[in-house]
């Protein structure tokens, strides 16, 4: 049986490949996260994947901490730049494929039709340019790769907007929230089984490398994000209003239109992607069961 090293796999979508690795019994999947494998250091990460030869590396792994990044590059660097390049020259090594999970954050936002994979990147962050760097790590190290950039990503594992969004609505009675960043959110197992959709294609002989867009269908402020998470939720006692960028500073930089254009994706590996309405509500309703 073919061997998936997953690492992050305490993380969001970590989490939610946990949970179809438990349906997938023609893979042998090995979790790992930073108890068991310190991707900051190269020499770790060679000697593992040397000893555990797995056919595919899927890197969950990542420094999200956006606003905190602009204070601490040096360890995003670390985690978001140098770690994809250690992964990257071992999978080389042992001839595995990798499949690594980028970010919205590599473009500036300018743009106003989605994002294709070929538009120029320009990231406005210390994550984003981060997330960027382990990119091109990756490109050189390893032919093997398929890079999938996403965005607005949650999961009822961990800290997420859509957790915080349900705690506050439920704790307070007014919440102000961005309407003039516009993206789409991306429900983490939804992501999951795109990645496994990709595996399943590469071992029936059709593995495409490169980078590809995906998150889910559709497109949203922040703002109609929070509206559509308290419907769901059924939270009717907190008001939501809209808040501009000016309004709400943060350290770091947002993209204010960051779309993902999925053709590519979708024509490459017959995926068929849901909105993300459908994927919220799937994700609220596992929350409160």
């Amino acid at each position: 049986m073919k061997k998936i090293l997953v690492t992050g796999a305490n993380g969001q979508l970590g989490n939610e490949m946990r949970c179809i690795a438990a349906k997938q019994p023609s893979f042998v999947f090995d979790f790992t996260d930073v108890a068991e494998l310190d991707l900051t250091q190269a020499n770790d990460v060679h000697q593992y994947v040397r000893d555990t030869q797995p056919d595919y590396i899927i890197n969950c792994a990542a420094y999200t901490a956006v606003d905190k990044a602009e204070t601490d590059p040096e360890m995003c660097r670390r985690i978001n730049r140098d770690a994809i390049a250690y992964l990257g020259e071992a999978a080389h090594a042992i001839g595995a494929k990798v499949i690594h999970v980028s970010t919205d954050y590599v473009f500036d936002g300018t743009k106003h039709t989605p994002y294709v994979e070929s538009d120029p990147v320009c990231p406005v962050s210390e994550y984003g340019r981060s997330k960027l760097a382990g990119e091109e790590a990756l490109q050189k190290a390893c032919l093997q790769h398929v890079i999938l950039r996403t965005s607005w990503l949650y999961s009822p594992f961990g800290n997420n907007f859509v957790k915080t969004m349900m705690r506050l609505g439920n704790e307070r009675s007014e919440l102000g929230v961005i309407f003039d960043q516009i993206g789409t959110p991306t429900y983490a197992a939804d992501l999951a089984n795109a990645i496994l959709q990709i595996v399943t294609a590469s071992e029936n002989g059709t593995f495409h490398p490169g980078i590809y867009h995906y998150s889910n269908e559709g497109v949203c402020s922040w703002f109609d994000f929070a509206i559509s998470i308290h419907r769901l939720s059924g939270i009717t006692s907190c008001q939501v209003r809209p808040l501009e960028t000016v309004d709400y500073p943060t350290p770091a930089a947002r993209p204010a239109y960051s779309v993902l254009n999925k053709k590519k994706i979708k024509q490459t590996y017959t995926l068929t992607i849901p909105h993300w309405e459908t994927g919220l509500a799937d994700c609220i309703k596992r929350l409160n069961d």
